[in-house]
């Protein structure tokens, strides 16, 4: 063979081996391989060869969570998703590279429980009011306990539980139902550590009954306070000071110096609801009346009746919400126990023509039917002044009375019969009649299911202006009635009503 025939199969063989070697190296690129994609949040951040190497790798990285909240084992974040992936040679990353990035673009998570509190809509259907993170549902439940003990009593609350209570002899209260307004679901997942996530009853219980953890500075008892002037200085009433301190057992607790009170304003995330049957004496007022005697002197009155408040058993269902009797209530019995008697005073000729009268305004009429029941008195409420009277019992469409003679000033017709509380129709009075009764006094009726009087109408005491109903910002059947010295609605200052019966 000669050198040059030599020279070409040597070239060709080295080709050859060449071409094989490129043929090999294709093989082995286009070869498939398996790994694992992982995503967050629906976004790929790489590829890794060993999941549950990473897995491990995020619960040993992360021992300042497991101190934290003193658990064994750190999850991956929320929308971490990881899954089996065929590659043709795509870069694969580190388990370490991969970690790093999950930790620079989200938090990681811990095994827990989401509670969901959802609530009834005005339109009927429910909405989700808000969501909870807690390490144990038990925790949950007892924080709720202790909220549902905050408003009532724990005897009481025992003897409901356990269907222990005994009926009521003389006067008392007996719970019939108990429940809170909103629906609950609690459901155990991977909860993340960027979220508040709450570890013991005593926080819980204070975001549930005040819808915030902000630490409460509270009031130093001083000398010559009682609770009646603490809670007037923080407007709340005393009932309200008690609800937000359990450890004051009643209204005569004795107060100890630079002794720290609760006196902030409560807000409950979750609203309790009593319904309970209550038997109980209540004050009737009285009435003032006039009456013109043409013996006396012009100008000269006297007193010929003094009034006496009436006294009446009465036996009612109602609601209370969160210690707070609801604005409505239902009444079962009545029963008089002494009658009022009102109070009469005699006044001379009101002119020089004897025997004419002019009204002198002492002359005021009740404005709803008897038996009633005062709801809501004029008191601080919630960290405001509820400037009326919620008179409540003589039920829905009942008839409300002028409280003396008067023009109406103002009216409002077009709200629901029924509203909810937060209604804003009518200001939140719903339907009202506003009536200047004379020498400076106005009065508002509110809330009203109807109005039987028209701007510019002249009414007398006792005539029927309305009906009793649930109309604008309302948790019931009742009359909201308000006595100004001017108009309601445009500052007039108010007073309280039973000024006028009392």
């Amino acid at each position: 063979m000669k050198l040059s025939e030599k020279l070409v199969i040597a070239i060709l063989g080295v080709i050859v081996i060449f071409l094989c070697a490129i043929s090999m190296n294709k093989r082995e690129m286009f070869y498939p391989q398996s790994v694992y994609q992982v995503y967050l949040d629906g976004k790929r951040i790489g590829l890794v060869e060993n999941r549950d190497e990473l897995l491990s790798l995020i619960n040993e990285k992360q021992q300042n969570i497991k101190d934290t909240y003193k658990v064994l084992n750190v999850y991956p974040p929320t929308g971490f998703e990881i899954e089996e992936y065929i590659t043709y040679g795509e870069d694969v990353s580190s388990v370490a590279d991969i970690y790093q990035k999950i930790e620079d673009l989200s938090d990681f998570t811990i095994e827990g429980y989401i509670v969901t509190i959802t609530k009834p809509g005005n339109d009927g259907n429910d909405e989700v009011k808000l969501q909870l993170q807690v390490l144990d549902e038990q925790i949950f439940k007892d924080a709720l306990e202790a909220l549902v003990t905050t408003f009532v009593d724990d005897d009481d609350y025992q003897n409901y539980i356990n269907n222990t209570q005994e009926e009521i002899k003389d006067v008392g209260s007996y719970i019939k139902h108990m429940y809170f307004e909103e629906s609950v679901s609690i459901k155990k997942a991977y909860i993340s550590v960027k979220n508040k996530i709450y570890t013991d009853k005593a926080e819980l219980s204070q975001y549930l009954l005040y819808g915030t953890n902000e630490k409460k500075n509270g009031y130093k008892v001083m000398v010559g306070d009682t609770l009646e002037s603490i809670a007037e200085a923080s407007k709340l009433n005393v009932r309200e000071l008690l609800i937000a301190n359990p450890s004051l057992r009643g209204e005569n607790t004795v107060l100890k110096i630079g002794e720290i009170i609760n006196n902030s304003i409560i807000d409950p995330v979750m609203n309790l609801v009593e319904e309970v049957k209550v038997t109980e004496d209540v004050d009737i007022a009285y009435e003032k009346k006039t009456e013109v005697d043409d013996n006396l002197n012009y100008g000269e009155s006297v007193v010929a009746q003094a009034g006496v408040t009436g006294k009446a058993r009465t036996t009612q269902e109602m609601r209370i919400i969160n210690g707070e009797r609801s604005q409505e209530t239902t009444m079962i019995s009545y029963v008089t126990l002494r009658e009022k008697v009102d109070e009469i005073t005699k006044v001379g000729p009101t002119s020089h023509v004897v025997g004419q009268y002019i009204d002198t305004g002492l002359d005021w009429g009740w404005p709803t039917n008897q038996p009633y029941v005062i709801t809501t008195d004029y008191e601080n409420r919630w960290g405001e002044h509820h400037d009326a009277l919620d008179i409540s019992g003589t039920g829905f469409g009942s008839p409300i009375y002028a409280a003396r003679e008067g023009s109406v000033v103002s009216i409002n017709t077009g709200c629901p019969k029924n509203g909810y509380l937060g209604s804003s129709c009518g200001s939140g009075y719903g339907n009202y009649i506003i009536i200047n009764h004379g020498n400076g006094y106005e009065i508002i009726y509110a809330h009203l299911s109807a109005v039987n009087v028209s701007v510019g109408s002249k009414v007398k005491r006792g005539q029927v202006i309305g009906a009793m109903g649930n109309s604008g910002s309302s948790t019931g059947t009742h009359l909201h009635f308000g006595t100004y010295k001017g108009d309601p609605m445009r500052g007039g200052t108010p007073f309280n009503p039973w000024s006028l019966y009392r």
